[in-house]
């Protein structure tokens, strides 16, 4: 019990220090009857103000009636904290609690249970809790209620039900009121068996079937307690009374648990029924459009929105906003900033929409930096979510200073220690290569949840530093931190990305004996992990041992059959795909297209490309077209592939044009690489790739000249040439090597090992392609530049050190060499092993002196 002399007002009759006694009366009346009269015309001034809805004007009254040396009665001072907790308006609310102390008058429990409502949603509990404390016998069943639903508001759910056993013990029976308030309370996991014994309580008294409510507590308690929609739809079915707040409940809570077909499907019962959608119906349905990508029904709601005048309400448009950033085709933002620019009114919702859908579409990230400037400039500042957003799109412009610039604003408006603030600098850091700041970041957020933990993991994954990441996963695992799919998922990513399989077959034990095996995200995740860590059999294995297969598991097959060159499994995949009644997507077009260009099959490719959009409506994104580049290139069609080039719908961007220009370098044209080159410097005159395959091209037809003209041009620019790098896992640990190498403790053994292999392969009629050297040097160093590539050297050192009974695998950055792909061959029938290596293209599998591309690549 806290003592009455901490309590912040009084509840005692105390004498007013301001009133005369009646001895001390003036004689005369007529004073009397002035301040009498002066009394009720502030008193009707201040209650015609709030009738007005005047709160400041209201309060500006009251403070003339204390500066004058009286009060207006309870029932004056009951509608003032009425009124301002009705606006929100909690510092009003306490300055009238001041006043009212000041007063001196005896409060009734009508005033003191507005008064912990009042610091209940203000967040401040522990005052809302001293006055219940000392309210004595005024207590009743409204008291309680507001102390139940003031801890299930601030998120103190133990409070809450521990306060509803109490009042059961002091004889009170509960009301709607505090059923919903304690049924709040038990609207999560660890609760939520609490809240089921309520409801026989609630069904014994009545209220579930006459307050509607209760009904919506109940729904909520059991999708946000446990995921349990059959119980909450029960609850809604059984309900005889139904209001849009219940519809709209149901249909918000249905599209926040990814059940976004349902809440479409409730949205049109509920009209069906004859309900009139509300702005919170309208912002939960469009947001399921959203997800599911529905533009055409997204954009009848658009239309119904106008037409109700809904349009012009905040959350409606935000929904909007978002919903045509996430449903364009082409990554086009034109309608979604149509619908930002007609918002009579922007606040900081409206501005974050705008902004992450920028982010979010891909390759706006400049515009959504400028709007972000565009806001800060007027009144509206930034929250979390902004920030969050704006700092992703500095990581994919890969622009630390200005992203540095955004988190010092962050922590100007004291927003830098919000969780996804933090994890979006995390990000952002790693994006740009700054691992060392990224994990500085990660050591100092305030508080760590398991998103942090992700996003770190994550990051290293990505920067090809597993070690760190698989220390990250154990030190999770000591803090007693609970691991989700993606936890696993990332770290499965970051040993694809580097080809660890020995990590990779950890991840999976783990996974199984964490019991994630049967979920489809993780599996997914195995099956690209193994395809691209070079075990397509065992992706396959993963494939076919699911029990249910999403658009993301048949792509990812798809892809992995391509990559590795196996075209006709590929395409089996995906005609068994479109039989199984799974529409394809972008991306599974994408890995048809690359199946077909990897083995040269034309007329396959072109019927491919033409039904995506013309059976799926998929309309055809750059990466489609450079797919189909990339097939007529590599088959010798240039000029095909550059009317094809000429022909689409906008113009050809970089990705297009470098696979047009790789593809005369395979065929030895110089005079349409040279066209491609110019069409790409014309765009970006810093493009780096395009200086690199104009160089080899000239180098592969002994333009010395040109080569060094080309060079000269990138030193001038500060270009430089990306390194080549390959690398071998061997029992767990990953071994990089560049080229002519000899920082390798056993590099005495593997140039050893190169030297026999060059002898014995020599014999079996290899010759080495001295083509490859792009330098202008004596054939017999072209021949020694020759097998200090790094591809030779990371197989050589596979050789001496793994099993012979295992296949070789290698992986590489930059494109294999072509004598070097001659090479693998050889040394696949003199050591009688199956090498297996991943350039940045694809798979090569060689064995038995044949490569698994048929030398197409």
């Amino acid at each position: 019990m806290i003592s009455l002399a901490k309590l912040p007002l009084s509840v005692a009759p105390v004498k007013p220090h301001n009133q005369p006694s009646r001895q001390n009366l003036h004689p005369s009346s007529s004073l009397f009857n002035h301040h009498n009269s002066r009394f009720h015309s502030l008193k009707d001034r201040l209650i015609h103000h709030l009738d007005a809805g005047h709160l400041r004007k209201a309060i500006s009254t009251l403070d003339i009636m204390s500066q004058e040396g009286t009060h207006p009665d309870l029932i004056t001072y009951s509608l003032l904290l009425k009124s301002c907790i009705r606006a929100n308006n909690f510092q009003q609310g306490k300055l009238v609690h001041d006043y009212l102390t000041q007063s001196g008058l005896e409060l009734d429990s009508v005033i003191l249970n507005s008064l912990i409502s009042l610091y209940s949603k203000c967040g401040e509990w522990d005052k809302a809790n001293s006055i219940f404390e000392c309210m004595g016998d005024k207590r009743d069943l409204v008291s309680w209620s507001a102390l139940i639903s003031c801890y299930a508001n601030n998120r103190m759910e133990y409070e809450a039900v521990n306060t509803y056993i109490d009042m059961l013990d002091c004889g009170f029976y509960p009301n709607e009121y505090c059923y919903t308030a304690v049924i709040r309370a038990c609207s999560n996991k660890d609760n939520v068996s609490i809240g089921q014994i309520i409801l026989g309580s609630v069904i014994k008294s009545g209220y579930f079937d006459s307050h509607v409510c209760v009904g919506c507590a109940l729904i909520d308690m059991f999708v946000m307690g446990s995921g349990d929609f059959d119980s909450a739809y029960k609850v809604f079915s059984k309900m005889t009374e139904r209001n849009v707040v219940t519809w709209t409940l149901l249909i918000t809570r249905l599209q926040q648990l990814g059940y976004s077909r349902d809440a479409i499907d409730f949205f049109i019962n509920m009209v069906s029924s004859e309900y009139i959608p509300d702005k919170y119906t309208l912002s939960g349905v469009v947001s399921a459009c959203a997800e599911l990508r529905l533009l055409s029904f997204g954009q009848q709601l658009h239309s119904w929105a106008i037409k109700s005048g809904l349009f012009l309400d905040v959350c409606v448009g935000c929904s909007l906003v978002d919903m045509y950033a996430k449903c364009t085709t082409d990554g086009f933002m034109a309608d979604s900033r149509k619908v930002f620019d007609r918002m009579s009114d922007h606040n900081v919702m409206s501005w974050t929409a705008i902004i992450t859908g920028y982010v979010q579409s891909g390759g706006y990230d400049m515009g959504a930096v400028e709007l972000f400037l565009e806001m800060i400039k007027g009144q509206v500042k930034p929250n979390h979510f902004t920030f969050s957003s704006i700092l992703k799109a500095c990581a994919n412009l890969s622009d630390l200073p200005m992203g540095e610039q955004v988190y010092a604003y962050a922590v100007k408006l004291g927003l830098a220690s919000v969780n996804c603030v933090g994890n979006s600098l995390i990000s952002m850091y790693a994006r740009c290569g700054n691992m060392e700041n990224a994990r500085k970041t990660f050591n100092v957020l305030f508080e760590k949840n398991l998103i942090s933990y992700n996003t770190i993991v994550s990051a290293y994954a990505k920067s090809l530093n597993s070690e760190e990441s698989f220390e990250l996963f154990i030190e999770i695992e000591d803090a007693g931190t609970q691991v989700d799919a993606f936890t696993f998922a990332s770290l499965l990513s970051g040993a694809s990305s580097i080809g660890a399989i020995g990590k990779g077959e950890q991840i999976h034990a783990r996974i199984l004996k964490s019991g994630f095996n049967s979920s489809l995200h993780i599996s997914n995740a195995l099956i690209s992990m193994y395809s691209r860590c070079g075990d397509i059999e065992a992706a396959f294995q993963v494939f076919n041992g699911m029990g249910d297969h999403n658009v993301i598991s048949w792509t990812s097959m798809v892809t992995g059959f391509a990559k590795h060159g196996f075209a006709v499994r590929a395409l089996e995949t995906f005609h068994k795909m479109l039989e199984a009644g799974v529409r394809p997507n972008e991306v599974t077009y994408i890995a048809v297209l690359s199946a077909c260009s990897h083995v040269g099959l034309i007329s396959e490719g072109w019927k491919h490309f033409k039904s995506m959009s013309m059976e799926h409506g998929i309309v055809p994104r750059m990466e489609h077209y450079a797919c189909m580049v990339d097939l007529l290139g590599r088959s010798g069609c240039l000029e095909e592939a550059m009317e094809f080039i000429n022909s689409m719908p906008f113009k050809a961007d970089a990705l297009v044009l470098r696979t047009f220009l790789g593809a005369c370098r395979v065929n030895g044209n110089i005079n349409l690489g040279k066209h491609a080159a110019k069409m790409i410097l014309e765009q970006d005159p810093n493009d780096t790739a395009a200086y690199i395959l104009l160089s080899n091209l000239y180098a592969s037809t002994g333009q010395w000249d040109e080569v060094a003209e080309t060079r000269k041009n990138m030193k001038e620019r500060n270009l430089t040439k990306e390194a080549g790098c390959s690398w071998i896992e061997v029992e767990n640990k990953v071994h990089k090597f560049y080229v002519a190498d000899t920082s390798h403790p056993q590099v005495l053994e593997i140039y050893d090992e190169l030297d026999q292999l060059a002898l014995k392969i020599k014999e079996l009629g290899y010759v080495p392609s001295t083509d490859f050297v792009l330098h202008d040097v004596e054939e017999e160093q072209k021949e020694q530049y020759l097998f200090q590539h790094t591809e030779k050297i990371a197989v050589a050192f596979g050789f001496i050190s793994t099993s012979k009974s295992k296949p070789v695998r290698v992986f590489k950055n930059l494109r294999v060499c072509g004598d070097c792909h001659t090479a693998f061959k050889y040394f696949s029938i003199v050591k009688g092993r199956e090498i297996v290596v991943r350039d940045s293209n694809r798979f090569h599998h060689f064995k038995d002196g044949k490569c698994s591309c048929n030398d197409y690549w």
